[in-house]
């Protein structure tokens, strides 16, 4: 197209199959540019086995009055799938994922989120004893084909993939799903589980799930609208919840150093009395230990805020010590963020 080697106004139909994978894998640009050749006067349609809201409303920008053709909800799974849950740490999913495998008959395909992570899970499968495979996008055509062969075949028996890579993956004696990285999209887990039950054959979709992923795992119960049982094999259940009490405790010591920050503040600015609430409750603390048993005597003390010495005027109570609720709080405020700018389409 940049060297004018192949032109495109007469093009009357456009079609992006994928469309989400190829918008999600940033061919937006391409897209884009594709669109801008090509007349205004044309038909384009878009194939995808999800349609996430952000990729429907980037699509929404490309297309002049679309009709939407859905041949399932996207929260609809197959009734056939038994859908597991197991809780582990992150460092302990390859060991279960050998056990998992060990456990089921059958041929299983096992998701990963990245390409290097579907190559290093099928290292450590074919390590433990268990023929494995990985596809993804780095591999070459005539590898895709081979291991797609020989999967198909029967002949092997458990596959690696990434999202992307399974979309081509049409094999119908898969009986098992094992969802090694949970997907950061919810639709793209209703697609996962879909590869097993098919035919009206019953399938197992089991999914190791880690801390970390605990947030992915609320957003597809509630894309599904149920909750899926989860069997908890962490070796230290409770670690987790003592992780959430740590944030919690030190935003408690930012606002009390804001606090004393402030106390500070008030003591540099307010009317020269020049101390603050700590200063104060270790100046009280020190005159009773000096006059425990004894009458105190009011008498002069430093001002700390103006480095001179200042006359309590016969009062007969010493200071009382400032309280929390005398002292101000500071408040962070964000600036508003100026609204994105959203390039228009030609089209």
């Amino acid at each position: 197209m940049r060297s004018n080697a192949l032109r495109l106004n007469q093009v009357e139909v456009l079609v992006l199959d994928e469309a989400d994978r190829m918008l999600d894998m940033g061919f937006i640009h391409d897209i884009r540019t594709i669109v801008a050749k090509l007349p205004k006067e044309r038909q384009t349609l878009l194939f995808s086995a999800t349609m996430p809201r952000e990729i429907a409303d980037l699509a929404a920008q490309m297309l002049r009055d679309p009709a939407r053709v859905a041949v399932t909800p996207a929260a609809s799974t197959q009734e056939r799938v038994d859908q597991r849950i197991i809780l582990t740490e992150r460092a302990a999913k390859p060991a279960l994922l050998v056990e998992v495998l060990r456990e089921e008959t059958g041929q299983a395909l096992v998701f990963t989120r990245t390409k290097h992570g579907a190559d290093k899970v099928a290292r450590h499968l074919t390590k433990s004893g268990i023929a494995a495979e990985a596809i993804h996008g780095n591999k070459s055509q005539n590898q895709r084909e081979r291991v797609l062969g020989a999967f198909r075949a029967g002949k092997l028996k458990t596959l690696v993939a990434t999202d992307i890579a399974a979309r081509g993956i049409d094999v119908t004696g898969i009986s098992h799903v094992v969802n090694y990285d949970l997907p950061n999209i919810a639709e793209s887990y209703v697609h996962r589980i879909g590869r097993t039950a098919r035919a009206g054959a019953a399938g197992v979709a089991t999914s190791l799930c880690d801390h970390e992923e605990r947030a992915y795992l609320r957003d597809i119960e509630k894309l599904i609208r149920m909750t899926i049982p989860a069997t908890d094999k962490r070796a230290n259940p409770h670690a987790s919840a003592s992780a959430q009490h740590h944030r919690p405790q030190q935003q408690n010591r930012n606002a009390s150093n804001g606090n004393r920050r402030n106390g500070q503040q008030q003591g540099r600015h307010g009317g020269g009395n020049g101390h603050s609430s700590r200063n104060e409750h270790a100046h009280q603390g020190r005159s009773e230990r000096a006059h425990q048993g004894k009458p105190r005597h009011n008498g002069q003390r430093q001002g700390q805020g103006q480095g001179q010495k200042r006359d309590n005027g016969g009062n007969r109570h010493a200071p009382r010590p400032s309280s929390p609720d005398n002292i101000g709080t500071v408040a962070f405020m964000q600036a508003p963020s100026r609204p994105a700018q959203v390039a228009g389409d030609a089209s």
